[in-house]
Order: structure tokens, then C-alpha cells, then sequence
């Protein structure tokens, strides 16, 4: 892990019973990724979880409170939400939290993802209508304005003048 400061580390540990759980700094404050995927941030000492629309009714019923920061004048709320209090020191406790976390961002990348188009297929032409494939032609080397070498052989053969027989 680089530099980290020890509130992250202990989050990390507290984490540890979900699995491997990576922190990257970011933007002055940590980002928190299981499976490639960010499923909370730590900022200002504190930790937050992602939520969506099936998790946030649980994190607000428990207390929580949302991810907010200024920006542009404004206050933007984010879809990460503090762990409710009782599991912020006990790792058994933050565990099912942090799994609803983890199911938000796995949503949240399911509708992220480019949704392909089914790729029309064409029908299959009838067999009798089938015409078999035409050989292409061999490319050919072009031919440069340069004479070509012969062989040293044939080059003997081509300056001796071929013997007439008179009878």
C-alpha cells in the first residue's frame, strides 16, 4: 500500500474479513476497492460506503449520514454514506455493510457497462442457390524495368550461338 495514514490502515483491517480490500489516495482523501471496484472512500477521518438505490433506504434507516462536499458553490451529495456507529470499531459489525457496499458497485458497474446490440444475423442463402467460391488469382510479382540476373549456368548457354549442322 502507499503512504497511508493510519485511520486507512485501520479501516483496511477492519475490512480484512471481506477480503482483499486496497486503498489509493485520491483526491485528498482514499479510495477503498474490493475486485477492481470502488465501494467506499475515507475522508476527513472518516469512513463512507456506497449505496444506490436498494442499499440507501437501510444506511439512512440506521442513522447514516451522505458523502458531501462543496463544489462550484454548491453542495454535491454523493452516493457513499457513513457506517452506521455501532459498526464503525467492530469488524463482525461493518461486515454486512461493507458487502451491501460492495453489491451497490457491482450494480453501479452493471449499468455503467456499454450495452451491446444483438448483432443481426443474415438467413442462410438455400443450398441449391449456393455457387461455389471462385480461386482467386495468384498476385504476381511486377515486373521492374531492370534486367533480371540469370544464373551463371544459363548465362554460357545464352552466349554461345547454337551449332548449325550443314550436310
Amino acid at each position: 500500500m502507499a503512504r497511508t495514514d493510519s485511520f486507512v490502515e485501520y479501516v483496511v483491517e477492519l475490512l480484512e474479513k471481506l477480503g482483499p480490500v486496497q486503498a489509493r489516495r485520491m483526491f485528498g482523501g482514499w479510495g477503498l476497492y474490493f475486485g477492481g471496484r470502488m465501494f467506499g472512500l475515507v475522508g476527513d477521518g472518516q469512513l463512507y460506503l456506497k449505496t444506490d438505490d436498494v442499499t440507501r433506504p437501510d444506511f439512512q434507516a440506521a442513522g447514516c449520514r451522505p458523502f458531501i462536499y462543496e463544489g462550484g458553490g454548491r453542495r454535491i451529495e454523493m452516493s457513499y454514506w457513513t457506517a452506521p456507529t455501532d459498526a464503525s470499531d467492530d469488524a463482525y459489525e461493518l461486515l454486512p455493510w461493507a458487502r451491501r457496499a460492495v453489491d451497490a458497485a457491482a450494480r453501479a458497474a452493471l449499468k455503467k457497462a456499454p450495452k451491446r446490440k444483438p448483432t443481426e444475423r443474415k438467413a442462410p442463402l438455400p443450398a441449391a442457390s449456393k455457387a461455389p467460391a471462385k480461386a482467386k488469382p495468384k498476385a504476381t510479382a511486377k515486373k521492374s524495368s531492370a534486367p533480371r540476373k540469370q544464373p551463371a549456368a544459363k548465362k554460357k548457354a545464352a552466349r554461345k550461338s547454337p551449332r548449325v549442322k550443314r550436310s
